[in-house]
């Protein structure tokens, strides 16, 4: 996977890095590729007239001084909202074409995002430099299937929780992000993990590369396992220095943050930071 060619481990600015500037608004990215951070994670929305922007919540109201659900909103009128009262909104698509050579960590938010956001990757050419995740598995076998390029695909939910739970059998269809329309078929090798890799190469399409878990998940165990099946493992969002040096300790493949600088600067002092080329 390309989205995954960088050295170990990847660090990704969460929501651009939200404990430096406003979460998913242009300064925080400009702040995470100014630090030197080659990963931005973000989510997205649909609005009223189909335009994919960056937005975590499903309502404005938190942080925005707007007011209602983001899809309630046609784009020429959300563009006057501003987060924190300051910052505009993003379109996903301005984001990839602002930064070409940047990889996004995307988590769709709603129904609507999936049917656009294989558009937006193709204008932007950029199916090698994306990794699609979400915490709907019915969103990403929907996305899957849609998918006219090879992409970066987190595990679906309940997949990690096989993982987590070292099912005896795992289906090459669940680990899948369930494509395909056939018989779920057997993996099961009778060993520690309860699978082997052949999973992989028999989930029809583009089978997930990644987990990516909250740090209470992410228990030397789960980490073994998840590595035994070939995944790399993406740990959020871990915002304590302790908890940062713990993760990477136990083998954690990327860590995702608010606190972009700190996460800097545990990796300068154990040898391991790789900022953008």
């Amino acid at each position: 996977m390309p989205f995954l060619d960088q050295p170990r481990p990847l660090a990704f600015a969460h929501r651009g890095g939200a404990a430096h500037a406003p979460e998913n608004s242009w300064r925080a990215f400009e702040h995470a590729v100014k630090t030197g951070y080659a990963y931005l994670e973000t989510d997205v929305r649909a609005t009223l007239d189909g335009e994919l922007v960056a937005f975590h919540d499903r309502t404005l109201d938190r942080v925005t001084d707007g007011t209602g659900p983001v899809g309630d909103w046609a784009y020429p009128d959300l563009s006057t909202v501003r987060i924190a009262g300051t910052e505009p909104i993003p379109r996903l698509e301005d984001l990839l074409g602002a930064w070409p050579d940047l990889r996004f960590n995307i988590d769709l938010k709603d129904v609507a995002s999936v049917a656009l956001l294989p558009s937006v990757l193709a204008r932007t050419a950029a199916w090698d430099r994306v990794c699609v995740t979400s915490f709907s598995g019915a969103r990403l076998r929907a996305f899957r299937v849609l998918a006219s390029a090879p992409v970066c695909l987190g595990l679906p939910p309940a997949a990690l929780a096989a993982v987590r739970f070292r099912a005896a059998r795992f289906s090459a269809v669940r680990l899948g992000a369930g494509a395909g329309a056939g018989t779920s078929t057997s993996t099961s090798t009778g060993t520690g993990t309860g699978t082997g890799p052949g999973w992989r190469r028999r989930a029809e399409g583009p089978a997930p590369a990644c987990a990516q878990v909250p740090a209470s998940v992410a228990s030397p165990a789960f980490i073994r396992r998840a590595h035994a099946l070939g995944l790399d493992v993406h740990i959020w969002t871990v915002n304590r220095k302790a908890d940062m040096i713990r993760m990477l300790d136990r083998g954690a493949d990327g860590i995702i943050t608010d606190q972009i600088v700190m996460l800097r600067d545990v990796l300068l002092a154990r040898g391991q930071w790789h900022p953008r080329p």
